[in-house]
């Protein structure tokens, strides 16, 4: 087994997204050697992927479709356009690059186009995680971890979310996907003895953050001096997290790979473990904010205040989130723990630099 070593070789997928970004930044920075992959789709500004691969050393106009780029910043950085919908070329990369560790952070995302475009999510998300998992299986990979999201909780109302509940009524097919992911995944560990990570993310903000997500969306419509739209009345509650705190979740959870839970019984099945070595975790800020006050530290951080335009919840939202992290304190010592108020000004710090306001 690789375990911490620096010689791991670690492919990301969705490194032009994100959290994926981020998080090949990080262990770039530590020394790892990192192999990035996205598609690089248009589901929001093409600009700011593009922005963030600059600053990992990728330049636009050296980017081919399954071409491999290295980049000029870091030594042991590549990076190739490419889908995961792609089964030959996935298959092609596996064997030629020859990973210890895979992070699978592509995905179609949004839950709200989940409603006016579900087939995108089926490709991307099934479809291309099966690519993954078949990869994966096939090439004798350590450690499998990818991206679930706090919406498989659907219509959950016992607080906090935790990994040991039942999470069998998803509202989207986003929810559905991720949900999907987590079955699929518990499968390939169980009839391969692949060990996968299922990580449920909760509302992750930051710098670099997604234009579709609250804080990017108040943070312009503030500054340009429209009205906000808040839904269900501001009533909402979010364990909002930052990404760095997201970021040294992923990495400690990696490089520790699961094992068999010896306990675990099909009389009383716990969902986030399993006789396979299989785990789920959240990593959420375990601490919601209500977003009326997530708008205050907005104005705060701007010195504006905001107008705005009060409405209903919106068909596949939930009205709160809240993740039970005791898993992640348990196995790994750690919880998120940037306060909503350092994240927004930071973000906000960041977005002036970007956008040159």
């Amino acid at each position: 087994m690789s375990k911490n070593s620096k010689n791991t070789k670690i492919l990301i997928t969705g490194a032009a997204g994100f959290i994926g970004f981020h998080l090949t930044k990080k262990l770039l920075e530590e020394g790892y050697e990192i192999v990035g992959i996205d598609n690089i789709n248009d589901y929001y500004d093409v600009n700011l992927k593009y922005g963030r691969l600059k600053e990992l050393g990728i330049e636009k106009d050296e980017i081919k479709h399954d071409q491999l780029v290295n980049s000029s910043k870091y030594e042991k950085f590549r990076f190739y356009h490419m889908k995961l919908e792609d089964k030959a070329e996935i298959y092609k990369l596996f064997s030629t690059e020859k990973f210890n560790r895979v992070v699978n952070l592509a995905a179609q995302a949004g839950v709200r186009y989940s409603l006016e475009n579900p087939h995108s999510y089926i490709e991307s998300n099934i479809n291309g995680f099966l690519n993954i998992l078949e990869a994966c299986r096939h090439n004798k990979i350590e450690h499998l971890v990818y991206a679930s999201s706090s919406s498989v909780y659907g219509l959950n109302e016992q607080m906090p979310f935790s990994t040991s509940d039942n999470v069998d009524h998803p509202i989207s097919i986003y929810a559905a996907s991720k949900k999907s992911n987590e079955l699929m995944a518990h499968t390939y560990s169980y009839l391969f003895h692949l060990p996968t990570t299922g990580l449920r993310f909760f509302t992750v903000y930051g710098p670099w953050g997604r234009p579709d997500m609250a804080l990017f969306l108040f943070t312009r419509a503030i500054l340009k001096g429209e009205p906000i739209k808040v839904f269900n009345n501001g009533d909402m509650l979010r364990d909002f997290t930052y990404v760095d705190d997201i970021v040294e979740g992923i990495k400690r959870i990696l490089f520790k790979a699961p094992e068999e839970n010896k306990k675990w019984t099909g009389k009383q099945p716990d969902p986030s473990s399993s006789k396979a070595p299989y785990k789920i975790y959240n990593i959420g800020n375990n601490n919601p904010v209500k977003l009326l006050d997530f708008i205050e530290a907005i104005e705060t951080s701007l010195g504006i205040k905001a107008k705005k335009e009060m409405l209903p919840l919106q068909a596949g939202d939930v009205p709160a989130t809240y993740a039970d992290v005791s898993g992640l304190i348990e196995d790994f010592d750690y919880k998120p723990n940037t306060t909503h108020i350092e994240g927004i000004k930071r973000f906000i710090e960041w977005y002036k630099k970007f956008y040159k306001i």
